[in-house]
């Protein structure tokens, strides 16, 4: 049975206005991504990798073309529709981790939940979970700023895969961590792709870039090379 497809982009285009002239920061990029895919997306800065990464999440839109996310149109969506299909259907994890600083790790946890309308009964059970799960338990009631970069990036992750989205969107996500913590977050990552989930990322990091099966490099606003690892020879170290 061929793989399913959970992301179909075609002829996406992007533009920005700066000052008098039009920069295109995506140009007629198709892609076609399948359900449990590891994906790494790279090029140098201002190649739309990013841009790239936040119309996936539908944090932006295309000015042209379409996007569809689980075989749904969601070029098509309002706003409010477009916000309920990102809290449900996708995860993000960034560079500077975006954590609420007055709230403790497991009310960064439960945030989704809460937005969600899941009863608390339901959100304590789940937070408990994922707090055992991420290895953060006996941080449960520390605030970032008494977290370490890693343990608030656990916390990040955790938060983005609490409603089990379909796919996981990382940008730059070991860019505040030091080599060995930055090492850790991405076996968890990769765990997390070992189970089934989708994952995106967006890195600079070469070496994090052949970890992943496929590599997709941007120019220019655009693809210019989409390179999938046979099975037979993972590109992952062992």
């Amino acid at each position: 049975m061929p793989d399913e497809s959970l992301i179909q982009l075609n002829d996406i285009n992007r533009t920005f206005t700066l000052g008098d002239s039009q920069v295109y920061a995506l140009r007629h990029v198709d892609l076609n991504i399948t359900r449990g895919e590891y994906i790494a997306v790279m090029g140098p800065s201002g190649s739309g990798k990013s841009t790239l990464l936040n119309l996936v999440g539908l944090l932006d839109r295309a000015d042209s073309g379409t996007y569809r996310l689980e075989g749904r149109d969601v070029t098509t969506l309002n706003p409010n529709e477009q916000a309920r299909v990102r809290s449900e259907r996708i995860g993000f994890i960034f560079q500077s981790f975006h954590l609420v600083p007055r709230l403790t790790a497991a009310a960064n946890i439960e945030l989704p939940l809460t937005l969600a309308g899941m009863p608390s009964a339901e959100r304590a059970k789940r937070v408990s979970q994922a707090l055992k799960e991420y290895g953060l338990t006996d941080r449960a009631h520390h605030r970032p700023n008494e977290l370490s970069g890693g343990q608030r990036q656990r916390v990040a992750i955790a938060r983005a895969t609490i409603l089990r989205p379909a796919v996981l969107l990382a940008d730059e996500p070991t860019g505040n961590l030091d080599r060995v913590t930055g090492e850790e977050v991405v076996r968890l990552l990769e765990s997390l792709n070992a189970q089934g989930m989708t994952l995106i990322v967006v890195t600079h990091d070469h070496a994090l870039g052949a970890r992943a099966r496929r590599q997709i490099r941007m120019e220019d606003g655009g693809v210019v090379s989409d390179v999938t690892n046979p099975p037979n020879q993972p590109n992952r170290p062992t």
